[in-house]
């Protein structure tokens, strides 16, 4: 099953672009299409893998910083 997923990540910190920039480089390393734009980051791709990718990504971030948001939506299907 395909998914395409939008997310963004709100570091609560005055130096914010260091983390956001980090987690993306983390999604590109991926062979998944991943794209950016000013508000969200978008990854297509198989569902579990896609899942498994966001997931480590994700804990990485929550190690490495203090406090960190994340905001995501699920959509069913590839919508590139």
């Amino acid at each position: 099953m395909k998914v395409s997923v939008d997310i963004s990540l709100y570091p609560l910190d005055k130096n914010y672009e260091k983390p956001i920039i980090a987690f993306i480089e983390k999604l590109k390393e991926s062979p998944f299409t991943v794209l950016e734009n000013p508000l969200s980051t978008q990854i297509y791709g198989d569902y579990d893998a896609v899942m498994d990718l966001i997931k480590n990504a994700m804990k990485e971030t929550f190690l490495t910083e203090e406090m960190a948001v994340f905001t995501m939506k699920f959509i069913k299907g590839d919508r590139l």
